[in-house]
C-alpha cells in the first residue's frame, strides 16, 4: 500500500472518487492536489486533506485559491510548472493522473522519472507516447497501474502470470454506450444530452462522449497494446451491455479469466493505491443472483466508425495516434458546446488525421506538434 499520494485532477470525477477512497484510509496522506479552475471545490479539498501543494491551471485561479486558503500552510502554484512539481514531489510515493487530455503527458513522464507508482487514469500518455512511457517506466522501475475498469481488469487477470507467452489475447468489454443498436440514420439527430446518458457509469463529459462514439474503447485498445506489449491483433473488443465483466484474458490453453464487479470506479482506484494488498472497499458487492443475464456481442464498427479509426491509427503508429487523439479531443469539445453534430466527430477526426504530416518515429516534441496540428485542422475543417 502506498503512503502518500499526489492527485493530478483532484476536482474531476476520478479525482473526487480517489479522495473518497483516501478519506477511508487514514494511513494514506495527500502530498499535492491539482485542478483546472474549480477554486471553490479545490479550497474544500485543501481544508479536508491538507496537502503540501495545491496547483491550479491558471494564475488567476491560483491567486483566488491562495486568498481562500491563506490561513493554511499550503503552497499554491499554477500551470504546467505546478503540474510537473506536483507529479515529482519528493514526499509522494504515488501519483494519480486524472487530468483530461494531453496536458497529462509531461507530468506522467515526470512522475515516472521520479520513480513514483503511477495510478494512470489519463489515457493520453499511453495512446500518444506509449512506447516512450513504457520504456521509461521500465528503466526507472516505476509501476504503472491503470485506473480504469477495463484496464484494471486486465491487470488483475494477469496477476500471477509469469510468462506473457501464455497469453493468447486480451478481451476488452464495452457497454456500447447510450446508442447501442441505433442506425446511422438515427444517430444523425442525437443530441449532447442524449450522448451524456451513459447506461452504467457516472463519468466526466469527455469520456462519456467517447463511450457514445466507441472511441473510448479504441483508445483502451491502444493502451492495452502498449502497456502489455501485445500486438494489436491480440487485443479484441466485445460489447457487454451490463458492465459486470470488466475485461478478460484468454490464455494459450483456452482458459479465459474474467474480472467481474459492480460498475464503480472506486474499486480500480483503491487497487492502484493498495496493490499488492486487497482490503475492504466501499463499493457495493456484486450479487450474481440479481445482476441478470450477461450478454456479449460484436461491436458495430459500421455505425460507430471511431473504434475502427482508432485501430487503424494504432496499426500505422507514429504520429497517427497523437493526431487522432488531439483531433478527437477538439471535436468532442466542439460537440459539447453544440457547435457540431454527433457524426461530425468521426468526420472531423478522420480528416484531421489525414491532414497532419505523418512521422514514423517522432520525438516527444513532434508528438506534441502532431496534437497541435490535429486540433487546428479540426477547427479549420469545422468552418468549411
Amino acid at each position: 500500500m502506498v503512503k502518500c499520494v499526489s492527485i493530478l485532477g483532484s476536482t474531476g470525477s476520478i479525482g473526487r472518487q480517489s479522495l473518497d477512497i483516501i478519506s477511508r484510509l487514514p494511513e494514506i496522506k495527500v502530498a499535492a492536489l491539482t485542478a483546472g479552475t474549480s477554486v471553490e471545490r479545490m479550497a474544500e479539498q485543501c481544508r479536508e486533506f491538507r496537502p503540501q501543494l495545491a496547483v491550479m491551471a491558471t494564475e488567476a485561479a491560483a491567486k483566488e485559491l491562495a486568498s481562500q486558503i491563506s490561513d493554511l500552510p499550503i503552497r499554491v502554484n499554477w500551470g504546467q510548472e505546478g503540474l510537473l512539481e506536483a507529479a515529482s514531489l519528493p514526499g509522494a510515493d504515488c501519483v494519480i493522473t486524472a487530468v483530461v487530455g494531453m496536458v497529462g503527458l509531461k507530468p506522467t513522464l515526470a512522475a515516472i522519472r521520479a520513480g513514483k507508482r503511477i495510478g494512470l487514469a489519463n489515457k493520453e500518455p499511453l495512446v500518444c507516447a506509449g512506447e516512450r512511457v513504457v520504456a521509461e517506466a521500465g528503466e526507472d522501475r516505476a509501476e504503472v497501474i491503470r485506473v480504469d475498469s477495463g484496464a484494471s481488469a486486465i491487470f488483475q487477470c494477469l496477476m500471477g502470470c509469469g510468462d506473457k507467452k501464455e497469453v493468447k489475447r486480451l478481451i476488452l468489454t464495452c457497454s456500447g454506450g447510450p446508442f447501442f443498436g441505433k442506425t446511422r440514420e438515427e444517430l444523425k439527430t442525437v443530441t449532447q444530452a442524449d450522448a451524456l446518458k451513459h447506461p452504467n457509469w457516472k463519468m466526466g463529459a469527455k469520456i462519456t462522449i467517447d463511450c457514445a462514439t466507441l472511441m473510448n474503447k479504441g483508445l483502451e485498445g491502444i493502451e492495452a497494446m502498449r502497456l502489455y506489449r501485445m500486438p494489436l491483433e491480440k487485443v479484441d473488443v466485445v460489447i457487454h451491455r451490463q458492465s459486470v465483466v470488466h475485461s478478460m484474458v484468454e490464455f494459450t490453453d483456452g482458459a479465459v479469466m474474467a474480472q467481474l464487479g459492480t460498475p464503480d470506479m472506486r474499486l480500480p482506484i483503491q487497487l492502484a493505491l493498495t496493490y499488492p494488498e486487497r482490503i475492504p472497499c466501499p463499493v457495493e458487492p456484486l450479487d450474481l443472483l440479481t445482476c441478470g443475464p450477461l450478454t456479449f456481442s460484436k461491436p458495430d464498427m459500421e455505425n460507430f466508425p471511431c473504434l475502427a479509426l482508432a485501430y487503424e491509427c494504432a496499426k500505422k503508429g507514429g504520429t497517427a495516434c497523437p493526431a487522432m487523439n488531439g483531433a478527437n479531443e477538439e471535436a468532442v469539445a466542439m460537440f459539447l458546446r453544440d457547435e457540431i453534430g454527433f457524426y461530425d466527430i468521426y468526420g472531423l477526426v478522420s480528416q484531421a488525421v489525414e491532414a497532419v504530416p505523418f512521422l514514423k518515429n517522432p520525438t516527444l516534441e513532434e508528438i506534441l506538434e502532431a496534437d497541435r496540428l490535429a486540433r487546428a485542422a479540426v477547427r479549420a475543417l469545422s468552418h468549411n
